[in-house]
């Protein structure tokens, strides 16, 4: 049975995604650093997910948004099982948080950056949106909080100048979603993360800001800076030493893939079904895996998209492409029918009707105690 919902204010219920299973872990976890010797085992936690949201993308194959679909087309499915869902067609308010890589890397696409301001307003927020613009390299930097003021946003991008050697990406989006938190539960949450795709000295895990952000509502989407520019024209850094594996390095553009590349296996350029196993390690806070390449972790982990670019027009275009994703999305909201399974909860979305769609959406949520 599938119940169209159409309200401004649904997005109130996002913030229920994972709180109760969050909550249960760290009640778990504070009644084991208190437990006596003598303690017997405890009681199983229980833990509901009141509802979960899934932002929905629907490409076409010439890589364009499919706009005017119906609700009763969508067909969602946890764990293998249809579900009884809420399509919001009403288009919610923006609230986004602008995150900025500053340190000296980026020094030469830093100017390509600062020209941005002025595309954000029309294109990305609209009319009732809102921005604010954080710059990070071994600080966290409020540039400008969040306002409707497009002169603000475009003269905060501007201010923003190279600084230390650090990249702490991770922990620039963790206060991104903390800042997104306390904006309306009625609006869409987004953070932009501008920014090379690896992070360097952050005090925040992975693990806990992933969760934060599912917690929230946050939709993380990056517009990566090309490592290939940075690197030409950046000053001589001895960087990251590499101990992976060959097996864990991507192949070079060009060479065609196999089975045993790192892009195929950990769902690159596959469906969410391919990224459910490693998003699986990231709950289980495995660390090797994903230590180079967090921007992926975030996008994917929240049903955001990961745009590139290297020269200004790139750049522009990526914003184009995020504004158009943004207002071209669907809203589908269900309380699960299996909540007796516990683990990770996989999700898949299917459009009746249109085989020759593709669609994206978050591969699923974590139910249990963690």
């Amino acid at each position: 049975m599938l119940n169209v919902w159409k309200c401004m204010n649904c997005t109130a219920t996002f913030g229920w995604l994972l709180a109760a299973p969050l909550a249960a872990g760290l009640f778990a976890q504070a009644q084991q650093d208190t437990a006596k010797p003598e303690a017997t085992v405890e009681k199983p936690i229980q833990v509901q997910v009141q509802v979960v949201v899934a932002p929905v993308s629907v490409i076409d194959r010439n890589g364009d948004h499919v706009d005017g679909l119906g609700p009763e087309q969508f067909h969602l499915f946890d764990n293998g099982k249809e579900q009884n869902i809420h399509v919001d067609v009403a288009f919610p308010p923006i609230s986004i948080a602008i995150a900025v890589q500053a340190n000296d890397r980026v020094e030469s696409v830093l100017p390509q950056i600062n020209k941005i301001g002025a595309m954000i307003e029309p294109i990305v927020i609209g009319d009732q949106g809102e921005a604010s613009v954080l710059a990070f390299d071994s600080r966290i930097r409020l540039m400008q909080d969040f306002t409707s003021d497009s002169a603000k946003i475009t003269e905060a991008l501007k201010r923003i100048h190279p600084g230390s050697s650090q990249n702490r990406m991770i922990d620039a989006v963790e206060e991104a979603v903390r800042e997104l938190s306390s904006r309306p539960k009625n609006r869409r949450r987004v953070v932009l993360l501008v920014s090379e795709t690896r992070d360097k000295s952050s005090e925040a895990r992975l693990r806990e800001t992933l969760i934060a952000a599912q917690l929230a509502n946050v939709s993380v989407y990056t517009v990566d800076i090309s490592r290939m520019v940075t690197t030409v024209m950046a000053k001589q850094d001895p960087g990251y030493i590499d101990n992976r594996p060959p097996a864990m390095t991507p192949m070079p553009s060009g060479v065609p893939q196999t089975p045993n590349t790192v892009m195929q296996t950990t769902g690159s350029l596959g469906s969410s079904a391919e990224f459910v196993p490693l998003m699986v390690e990231v709950f289980k806070d495995a660390k090797a895996i994903f230590k180079q390449n967090p921007s992926e972790v975030f996008t994917r982990g929240t049903g955001g998209e990961q745009f590139g670019f290297m020269r200004q027009r790139g750049l522009e275009e990526a914003i184009e492409r995020l504004g158009s994703e943004l207002h071209s999305q669907y809203m589908i909201s269900y309380v699960p029918n299996n909540k007796d399974e516990g683990g990770f909860h996989t999700i898949e979305v299917e459009v009746a009707g249109r085989r020759d769609v593709k669609v994206r959406t978050r591969p699923g949520y974590w139910l249990g105690a963690l």
